[in-house]
């Protein structure tokens, strides 16, 4: 076999590679976001309602989680927007935290799910029963469910990169690809295909060398 027959598979080993250890970084990132913003959701719903001798919303429970959950989402949102998915990051921040609160919510419904069908289906009402449907396949499939659609859905934008270049008319650029192309998709970062790149925006710059003068 020879290199060249070699050459493609080890280009798709090594974008299998990094778009694993890609996933790997963003899961690690959300579950640490998230791990934040539960303390906050734990802590303001807490603070609202039992701290202290008057208690801001001592008798309104209701109101108080929903405020948690509302600051709980934004601070979610700012984590996952800054830190676990920064390099697909919408430029319409407005839409993205629209997107992210529909996603929020669906990610509430389904994980509610296993709980209903525990209770309403098979009849099952022991402690264990409902902390098994409601805060382990529940917790499970609404964490699951937000972490692929933030990925797919909320934050999609796609990166390129743009330089100028050097040897070219003035405003002229030359698209490099990125490490990133499209949501959720590493681009080339092999050696050969960083050489291609190259290549690519050597040819794309016109030479200012002249050739020899002629007489």
């Amino acid at each position: 076999m020879s290199a060249t027959d070699v050459r493609p598979a080890l280009r798709l080993y090594q974008r299998l590679r990094d778009a694993t250890a890609l996933v790997l970084r963003e899961g690690l990132k959300f579950g640490v976001v998230g791990g934040v913003a539960f303390i906050v959701d734990t802590g303001v719903f807490n603070l609202l309602l039992h701290v202290g001798e008057q208690p801001v919303l001592g008798e309104k429970p209701l109101t108080a989680k929903v405020i948690s959950v509302a600051v709980a989402t934004m601070v979610a949102w700012l984590g996952n927007r800054y830190w676990t998915f920064r390099r697909r990051r919408r430029a319409a921040a407005t839409r993205e935290l629209f997107l992210f609160a529909v996603v929020n919510v669906g990610g509430l419904l389904l994980a509610l799910l296993p709980l209903a069908v525990s209770r309403y289906v098979l009849g099952l009402e022991s402690p264990l029963a409902d902390n098994i449907a409601a805060n382990v396949v529940g917790l499970a499939l609404g964490t699951l469910f937000r972490f692929v659609m933030y990925r797919t859905v909320v934050f999609t934008a796609v990166v390129t990169a743009v330089v100028t270049a050097v040897d070219s008319p003035p405003g002229s650029t030359v698209v490099v690809r990125s490490d990133v192309v499209s949501a959720g998709q590493p681009g080339p970062t092999s050696t050969a295909d960083q050489q291609g790149s190259r290549l690519s925006t050597n040819a794309a710059m016109p030479s200012t060398r002249s050739g020899p003068e002629t007489t």
